[in-house]
């Protein structure tokens, strides 16, 4: 045993919400880390790590501070020393990190789509129909396809939202297509095509942070990072960069890989969904700086209305 492997007396800790898919996500980064480094499984640590956006369930995220929610307590683990490493949905994580944390590693991005629950599509769900969700993106999509559906604020983990559908408290509800699948729940939903709906900034992608200076989690987690995701969500998150906003801003992009480039995708709307931009741009061997171009491009076209939503 050398001192970069971890032992069931010091082992490597990682940072996780206490959600079912959380604690799945978490998983999966501890089956990535066994099979690149061939640790046994007590060699790895789940230290769960309450959050306020867990907590806190009956406001919308955006009324509460944002994103910071889900990632400010594994933070303040990280940097005191309490975990290695902090695994995230990449959907939750602040555009903008402190300088003392980096993203170390992603995992293999898995299906970018939403599902939705409760009808076998946009067109089958009844005029006026009520849609539970926290998402300003997935509410301004739907208005701008349906403008007859109403929302309603919906949060919670997914059996919570599940359980809400099959209630009757509304009609319908919309959840990643990675979360269900990552929780052995392949058949639930039916996918929403993405050239109906563009996902959210990086939509299906699981990231590990640690601490900057920290070289050895540096170089453990670095080995199970799946390049490809990397190259896509940090466009995507470039491009969220440049339009600025809040969890208040109906934003969508997706990027994939096109040989050494890639082609990134962007949508923005209004929160009623009246008003929405669409483009794309081949961004010459991934530069992050043609997705922020991309971005600004957006906000220099957008209607005094809508360019509203992402200034700070």
């Amino acid at each position: 045993m050398t001192d970069q492997t971890p032992s069931p007396a010091s082992p490597f800790r990682l940072g996780s919400r206490g959600s079912p898919l959380a604690l799945a996500q978490s998983e999966m980064t501890a089956a990535a880390l066994m099979a690149a480094h061939g640790w046994p499984r007590e060699a790895i640590r789940v230290v769960v790590i309450t959050t306020s956006g867990d907590r806190i369930q009956d406001r919308a995220l955006a009324d509460l501070g944002g994103k910071a929610l889900w990632t400010k307590e594994l933070d303040r683990a990280l940097l005191d020393g309490e975990i290695d490493c902090a695994v995230h949905s990449m959907k939750d994580v602040e555009t903008i990190r402190p300088e003392t944390i980096r993203i170390a590693a992603m995992l293999p991005r898995a299906a970018v789509e939403d599902r939705l629950i409760g009808a076998d599509s946009i067109d089958a769900l009844r005029h006026g129909a009520i849609i539970g969700t926290s998402s300003p993106r997935r509410a301004a999509q739907l208005k701008a396809l349906r403008p007859d559906i109403q929302t309603t604020l919906l949060r919670g983990n997914v059996a919570r939202r599940l359980a809400c559908v099959a209630a009757g408290e509304m009609d319908a509800t919309l959840l990643a297509a990675a979360g269900l699948d990552r929780l052995g729940q392949h058949a639930v939903g039916s996918a929403i095509p993405i050239e109906t709906m563009l996902p959210a900034v990086a939509q299906g992608a699981v990231g590990i942070e640690c601490r900057a200076d920290d070289s050895r989690a540096l170089a453990l987690l670095g080995a199970i990072s799946h390049l490809p995701t990397l190259r896509c969500v940090l466009a995507e998150r470039a491009l969220l960069l440049a339009l600025g906003g809040s969890c208040h801003s109906p934003i969508a992009a997706l990027a994939r890989e096109e040989g050494a480039d890639i082609r990134l995708k962007a949508q923005i709307l209004t929160e009623d969904g009246g008003e929405q931009l669409q483009d794309e741009a081949l961004l010459p061997g991934g530069s992050t700086e043609a997705a922020m171009a991309l971005g600004k491009s957006l906000l220099d076209r957008a209607s005094p209305a809508l360019r509203a939503l992402f200034e700070a």
